[in-house]
C-alpha cells in the first residue's frame, strides 16, 4: 500500500478519516464518519479500475463507539503474509482434513468411534478424504460487479454500514491489506483466506461486499444451480469456515441446500 493513501482518495468524499493499526501509523484504509450514502458505494465500485481503491461495507462488533475493530486499532497488516503464495485447493485440503479428524498428512486421528461417526455424519456425503473443490462456472462478463452492486444495495437497506476505502486491487486483496484478522481462531494468517476468495471470485465471479469483526459478505455472479453441483461447494465453505456448519446448519448436505442459487454467501467465525 502506498505510504500517501490520502492522494488517492476522490475530492467529493463524505466526511471520514484516515485509519492506521497496531502495526505503524501508515494508514490502511479510510473510513467514514457516518453510514455510507446510498449509491456511494456502487460508485466507488465502478471506479476501482481508475481509482485501485477497493470500497468496503464496514460493520462493527456491537454497538460500541470504538467500531470494533475499525476505530479500535485492531488490525494487524503485518501478521498476514502473502496471498499468491498459497495454493487455495491444498489449504482447503488441509482444513478439510482437520475437521475430519485426520492430521495435515492426511492420516486419520484416534478419534472415538462416536465422535468420529457425528463428525462424518455432519460432513456426508462425504469423508475424511478431501473431495476436491468444485467445477468453475462460466461468469459472464460484467456480471460480479451487477452481482457485487446489487448486495450493496440490499445489505444497507437492512443495516447501516460506514463506507470503507483501502488501496488493492480485489476485495480478498484488501482484507490482507487493511489488516483485518476476523478468521483468527480459525486460521491467523489472513493471506490464506485471501487466497481462497480470489479463488472464487476466479471461479465463481464471488466479490467481497461487507466485513465486519469476524464475518463477511460476498456477493456471487454464478452460484451453484443443482444440489449436486452445491455439495462439493458447500464442502469448501464448511473448510474454510467450520462454524457454518458445526454451529449452523448442523450438516453439510443442509448447508448446501441453501446455496442453491443463493447470490449471497456470508461467513462468520466464533
Amino acid at each position: 500500500m502506498t505510504s500517501d493513501l490520502s492522494r488517492l482518495l476522490p475530492a467529493t468524499l463524505p466526511p471520514g478519516r484516515l485509519v492506521g493499526g497496531e502495526d505503524g501509523p501508515e494508514p490502511l484504509l479510510w473510513i467514514s464518519d457516518a453510514p455510507a450514502p446510498a449509491g456511494l458505494w456502487q460508485q466507488l465500485h465502478r471506479a476501482h479500475p481508475q481509482s485501485g481503491l477497493w470500497p468496503l461495507l464496514l460493520v462493527p462488533l456491537g454497538d460500541g463507539a470504538d467500531y470494533r475493530p475499525w476505530l479500535s486499532g485492531e488490525l494487524f497488516p503485518a501478521s498476514a503474509s502473502d496471498p499468491t503464495l498459497y495454493d487455495p485447493d491444498a489449504l482447503l485440503r488441509r482444513w478439510w482434513q482437520q475437521l475430519g479428524g485426520a492430521d495435515e498428512d492426511g492420516s486419520e486421528d484416534p478419534l472415538g468411534s462416536e465422535d468420529a461417526a457425528e463428525l462424518h455424519a455432519a460432513l456426508a456425503p462425504f469423508g475424511p478424504a478431501w473431495p476436491g473443490t468444485a467445477p468453475a462456472a462460466a461468469v459472464p462478463d460484467g456480471a460480479p460487479g451487477i452481482e457485487a452492486r446489487g448486495l450493496a444495495d440490499v445489505l444497507l437497506s437492512v443495516r447501516d454500514a460506514r463506507l470503507g476505502l483501502v488501496e488493492a486491487g480485489s476485495g480478498a486483496e484488501a482484507l490482507v491489506a487493511c489488516g483485518w484478522s476476523g478468521p483468527l481462531n480459525h486460521e491467523d494468517d489472513t493471506a490464506k483466506i485471501a487466497a481462497v476468495l480470489a479463488d472464487w471470485e476466479r471461479r465463481f465471479g464471488a466479490q467481497v461486499v461487507q466485513v465486519g469483526f469476524d464475518t463477511l459478505e460476498l456477493s456471487v455472479a454464478v452460484p451453484p444451480a443443482t444440489l449436486a453441483e452445491a455439495l462439493p461447494l458447500a464442502a469448501e465453505h464448511t473448510a474454510l469456515c467450520p462454524d457454518l456448519v458445526f454451529q449452523g446448519t448442523g450438516t453439510l448436505t443442509a448447508y448446501a441446500e441453501g446455496l442453491v442459487a443463493a447470490h449471497q454467501w456470508s461467513f462468520w467465525w466464533d
